[in-house]
């Protein structure tokens, strides 16, 4: 199925997945479901729909009496299976309104009800800030609202990227009021005004430049059944997870799962994983964020 997949078109292999797609979801389809959306004849989606017979024969069978196509119990995803998880998120951003039904694939979706206290919409013209910025190598001066404490509401930045966690962007930027690099949460940012050119090299960032491999593990405070269902979860080799991360960004995946806590102090169910090498993550992520410091000390003097 791999090497046929490659070969396909673009236009041909979306409406493959299409198929593929409502038979995963809704166990059925019809010729007219693909000619209404992707604005095909009914002699072209005939054709699809037997291409895909060729390439997977056993997932469908055509049902005379209800003039449909269903899946069959031997059905394997031949376009969908490395994509689910895309489909899983669209199906959150419908919840969430970041999406329409129509603008996916999906004919009835699922019961389903996402649990989160929303924020608000990101501002278009502040994000097209925020990316020129990025693209031109400038600094911008934003309104921030900050938990600081800080009474400015204006702040000079010069954005050299973004990053996601736990449902937030954050914009990396180096900070003329502290000359150092630090994240500005994207919602905080107010708008977006004046620019020049930046004259700090983003290399000097060395929080973000530099990767360290966070090595997770169960706790070992837990039941060896827990501890197993942990790493089978979390796709662990041999008990452990390796996790690549720019050490800017180690601050919030150990604040997200509680790595950054010492093992003993929350309850084996509040902290289901560890951190191994704690210690020498929080100390590299310091020395980084000294150097950089240092660095832009000279580079303005």
């Amino acid at each position: 199925m791999e090497g046929h997949s490659e070969r396909l078109r673009w236009g041909v292999r979306r409406r493959l997945e299409f198929i593929d797609f409502r038979l995963f979801w809704d166990g059925r389809f019809n010729r007219s479901d693909m000619a209404e959306t992707f604005g095909i004849s009914a002699q072209q989606a005939s054709a699809d729909i037997s291409q895909y017979e060729a390439i997977a024969p056993q997932n469908l069978r055509y049902d005379r009496t209800e003039k449909t196509y269903r899946r069959t119990d031997g059905f394997s995803p031949a376009f969908i299976g490395e994509t689910i998880e895309r489909y899983l998120l669209q199906i959150v951003a419908i919840e969430n309104r970041w999406m329409r039904p129509e603008d996916t694939w999906f004919d009835v979706i699922p019961p389903v009800e996402v649990v989160t206290l929303g924020r608000r919409s990101t501002d278009p013209a502040v994000l097209l800030g925020v990316l020129d910025a990025v693209s031109n190598r400038l600094e911008i001066e934003i309104e921030y609202s900050s938990l600081t404490g800080s009474e400015k509401h204006y702040r000079a930045i010069a954005p050299h990227a973004l990053s996601h966690s736990a449902g937030r962007w954050y914009v990396r930027s180096w900070s003329r009021e502290h000359n150092d690099f630090r994240d500005y949460n994207l919602n905080r940012i107010g708008a977006v005004n004046g620019h020049r050119p930046a004259t700090v090299d983003p290399q000097l960032d060395f929080e973000w430049v530099h990767k360290i491999n966070l090595v997770i593990v169960p706790n070992t405070a837990l039941s060896a059944e827990r501890q197993a269902a942990v790493a089978a979860e979390h796709a662990m080799t041999n008990g452990r997870l390796v996790r690549p991360c720019r050490l800017s960004l180690s601050f919030y995946l150990m604040s997200e799962y509680n790595l950054d806590v010492e093992p003993g102090v929350l309850k084996p169910e509040k902290q289901q994983i560890v951190l191994q090498n704690r210690d020498e993550v929080t100390q590299a992520r310091a020395l980084a964020r000294q150097m950089s410091i240092e660095a832009l000390a000279r580079t303005s003097a």
